[in-house]
């Protein structure tokens, strides 16, 4: 499924030849102060690790100031509705993920902010995959096991980044193919919940797998899986959940950069070179390989913008298959 949309995204390429055209009052008036990059979650996860990236060749390529503001809570809304307040001026940007701009139009009765109208897209970053990750003292080395013992331990808790995170819907997603029961306990990233998991008070979690890989090479964690269709290239030892037990099992979301709506256009495109500039380089994109994400292939913001619509109903069907009451 990645790679169709992965290629659906860079079929709107060409855009990206209009970049070379930038009006040049535009790129002199803009930066002349600070940019703020929020980070809808705490400092230390997947989000935030990419947000920094994105705001180190801000800084280098455009010569600008660029903080990085973490602000997490909600589900993501805080930071998001935030940036779609913000004036739209080039100078507040989000660093937005599957659950901002598709899951939350489906988890939530009354969002604070439109996915789609709210916010101008920039550039796509990075795929993420996830793992189904277990406390070591969990008697489960396999999938089939910690079903087992899963069934054998009604309501047995489980964490997630917070409600309606692709980490709770991969649990639930679980919950439903495995015939299991468990239960939720949400928080406010998925770096807390992990370390929750560490610590024993929780026994297991579905986990981004970037900040999870060192904690499972240490042996800090169990993984029983990764939810990708394929193996992660980083950690060809760990099996997919399809294949280690649950057929067509699959759960991979995305990272993105977006901006009030109303941004100039040429400011907008300023942006998305400097982050097609980044993902373009060998060793970002080997850089975020080794630490389990996938680089997506160049977007557009037209393309960004096509492909959020087209994710927000992706993702509608799989809040619904869920199970998970919206809001």
């Amino acid at each position: 499924m990645l790679l169709t949309r992965r290629e659906a995204i860079a079929g709107c390429g060409g855009g990206l030849a209009m970049l070379t055209g930038l009006p040049a009052v535009a790129q002199a008036a803009y930066p002349s102060r600070t940019i703020k990059m929020i980070v809808p979650y705490p400092a230390g996860g997947t989000t935030d690790f990419l947000g920094r990236l994105v705001a180190d060749q801000l800084k280098t390529g455009l010569g600008a100031t660029v903080i990085v503001e973490n602000k997490p809570g909600a589900g993501t809304t805080l930071g998001a509705d935030q940036v779609a307040r913000a004036e739209p001026d080039g100078y507040t940007l989000l660093m937005a993920t599957s659950t901002t701009l598709a899951i939350n139009k489906t988890l939530y009765k009354k969002l604070p902010y439109d996915p789609v109208k709210d916010f101008a897209p920039i550039a796509l970053v990075a795929g993420v995959p996830f793992a189904l990750i277990v406390n070591p003292s969990i008697p489960a080395k396999t999938l089939s096991e910690f079903i087992a013992y899963a069934k054998s331990t009604p309501g047995l808790a489980y964490g997630s980044a917070g409600n309606g995170s692709p980490q709770h819907l991969g649990a639930e997603m679980l919950k439903a193919a495995a015939g299991i029961d468990i239960r939720h306990v949400p928080y406010r990233g998925s770096v807390p919940a992990m370390l929750d998991v560490i610590a024993g008070h929780i026994p297991f979690m579905v986990v981004d797998l970037q900040p999870a890989l060192q904690q499972i090479r240490e042996g800090k964690v169990r993984v029983l899986g990764v939810t990708t269709p394929k193996r992660v290239a980083v950690a060809p030892d760990i099996p997919t959940l399809a294949e280690a037990g649950l057929p067509g099992f699959e759960l991979v979301a995305w990272q993105g950069v977006v901006a009030p709506a109303g941004m100039p256009r040429p400011i907008v495109d300023l942006l998305a070179a400097q982050i097609a500039k980044l993902m373009a380089d060998p060793a970002t994109r080997e850089k975020l390989t080794v630490i389990s994400l996938e680089p997506l292939a160049a977007s557009t913001p037209d393309s960004f913008a096509a492909f959020i619509k087209t994710d927000v109903e992706r993702w509608a069907d799989i809040v619904r298959n869920s199970g998970v009451e919206p809001e």
